[in-house]
Order: C-alpha cells, then sequence, then structure tokens
C-alpha cells in the first residue's frame, strides 16, 4: 500500500499532535553481565562442547571423526557427513565421553546476562531458554520482515530511530485514518504507534487486508511484555458516526505473539469495508475512520475478589 495515499492524523488525550521525525542510530546490543552468583563456567569444557560448524553447544548424539573431531548432529548431515576438521568420513561414531560429560553438567541460563538467574541440567537447560521470561523480544514493527531482538528499553528506541514510529504518552487515543481510493486494498499494515501508559509500553496496530474475498479493516493493541504481564490490563477501540458504533474490548496481546498470528486469529477491531465506508460518511468514496480508545490497568479487589478497572488520568 503506498505511503502517499495515506495520511494519519493522531490525537492523545483529545489533543492532536503532528509525528515527529528523530534522527536515524542503529539498535545496538546489551554488554554482557557476569555469572549468576556462585557460577563458574570451565571455559575448557564449554570449548569442548563447542560445535565448530555452528559455535552451538553440542547435545547427545554428539558425532566424531575417526580423529576424534566432534561436532553436532544437526551440523552433521550439513556437512554431508564430512568431518569439517580434518575431511575424513564421519561415520556413524559417537563420542560417548562427551556425552557423558554433557549429562553431567549444571549450567546457568543462556540469558543469565539479560537477568536470569537460574541454573539447570544440561537437559532441562534447553526447554528453560525456549520459554525464559529474560528471552531477547522480536521486533514488532509489522510490514518489514525485521530482525532485531532485544529488549524492551532497546526495542523502543529501535522503533522510534529506525522504524520512525510515533510514540505518545497517554491511555487514551484518537486516531483518524485517511485512504483516497479504500478499494485499493492489500495486505499491507498502514499505522503502527507506541503509547507509554502505566509505565508500560502498548503497540497500536492499524492494517487492511483480504479477509477471504473480503477486504477489512482491523486495529488492535500488543503489550510490550509478557502474557502474564498483558493480562493485568484491558484496552477499547470504538468507531463511529452519527450515534452508531461499533466496540472492541479485550485484553492486549503479548508482542511474544507475532503480528500475523494476532491479525490472524481476529483478535481486536475488525471492520468491514461497506461498514468502514458508511462511518466515513459523504459518498462513500474515501475512507475516513476514525479510531477512538482507551487502555486500562485491572487492579485486583482482594475483599470482593474480583477486578475493578483503574482508569489512567
Amino acid at each position: 500500500m503506498e505511503s502517499d495515499s495515506i495520511e494519519c492524523v493522531s490525537s492523545i488525550d483529545g489533543i492532536d499532535e503532528e509525528a515527529t521525525s528523530l534522527p536515524h542510530h542503529s539498535s545496538k546490543s546489551h554488554g554482557g553481565a557476569a555469572p549468576p552468583a556462585g557460577i563458574v563456567p570451565s571455559t575448557s569444557v564449554h570449548e569442548l562442547l563447542e560445535c565448530p560448524v555452528c559455535t552451538n553447544s553440542m547435545y547427545p548424539p554428539i558425532h566424531q571423526c575417526q580423529n576424534g573431531h566432534t561436532l553436532c548432529s544437526t551440523c552433521k548431515t550439513r556437512v554431508h557427513n564430512r568431518c569439517p576438521t580434518c575431511r575424513q568420513e564421519l561415520g556413524d561414531i559417537r563420542c560417548l565421553a562427551l556425552e557423558k560429560v554433557a549429562e553431567s553438567l549444571e549450567l546457568p541460563c543462556k540469558y543469565y546476562s539479560l537477568g536470569c538467574p537460574e541454573i539447570f541440567p544440561y537437559y532441562s537447560k534447553l526447554k528453560h531458554e525456549s520459554q525464559c521470561n529474560y528471552r531477547p523480544y522480536s521486533c514488532p514493527y509489522a510490514g518489514s520482515e525485521c530482525s532485531v531482538v532485544g529488549d524492551i528499553p532497546s526495542l523502543v528506541t529501535h522503533l522510534r530511530d529506525d522504524h520512525k514510529v510515533d510514540m505518545h504518552t497517554g491511555c487514551t487515543f484518537n486516531h483518524r485514518y485517511v485512504k483516497s481510493n479504500p478499494r485499493e486494498v492489500e495486505n499491507a499494515t498502514w499505522m503502527l504507534t507506541v503509547f507509554n501508559c502505566f509505565g508500560q509500553y502498548f503497540c497500536l496496530h492499524f492494517e487492511a487486508f483480504q479477509l477471504g474475498m473480503a477486504p477489512v479493516y482491523m486495529a488492535f493493541l500488543r503489550f510490550m511484555g509478557d502474557e502474564n504481564e498483558a493480562r493485568n490490563f484491558s484496552y477499547s477501540l470504538e468507531v463511529g458516526v452519527n450515534g452508531r458504533k461499533l466496540i472492541w474490548e479485550g485484553t492486549p496481546r503479548s508482542i511474544r505473539d507475532s503480528h500475523r498470528k494476532v491479525r490472524d486469529s481476529h483478535d481486536g477491531l475488525i471492520i468491514q469495508r461497506n461498514m468502514a465506508l458508511f462511518f466515513s460518511g459523504g459518498e462513500r468514496k474515501e475512507l475516513k475512520l476514525r479510531v477512538t480508545g482507551r487502555i486500562w490497568k485491572e487492579q485486583q479487589n482482594n475483599d470482593a475478589g474480583v477486578c475493578m478497572p483503574n482508569l489512567c488520568s
């Protein structure tokens, strides 16, 4: 979808704002941190368990050639059964001694430099790391195959500086989306806006795509954090004109769920094209959708055992 055919006028808490263009900076990776207290990794053991091809730690089965050079099972097929060190045929020789060493180790999570304090036996470590709350997040920007990963502060900076995403502070919003020819609906993201609310960051997506044979418009919110934190918040989206309204209320999805996964699950405000043109008013030739909404925090009422909304002032 061509960017010159789209206009977005944003207002936060009732005050119109213009997007601010910021200088370009590359996102930076975070510096390493010391291992958790009491963990002193043996460099020599870690070097023994490092695959010479992919440089990842080797897990059983660990293969070796006749000269004793080792590599992981994944890379064995990648090198066409030839030792990458001496070029001898690998065959099916297992390095049982190194496998025993691997099984006896207890290691820190590979995300210890990002704050994870956990220590695991060799086999349990892999399962934990696939679900570790300290693992980096993927860039939530849709519309490009961005490979940047990092913690939330670094991703916020990356979105602002590299993707030029609008940044706003506040828990209510009022966006107007304009397109001169709404019949040209393509699978493309229209808009991403980041909100700083309750000390957290939220991504508001708005886009047009084909749902079956019908073009639709969809708005939804994602939380920049884990799913268990996202459940502490709720949001509403509303579009309407002349007393007619469509309203969506829900819980923001974590950015652990990809943009496409959220979109394809239809977890948000979906507006059919005919309805969108009706809400646009006029002669139904130009899309002019005004989407309003708010974010609130659910607070547990200990006496009643129910959640009470805490509205942002």
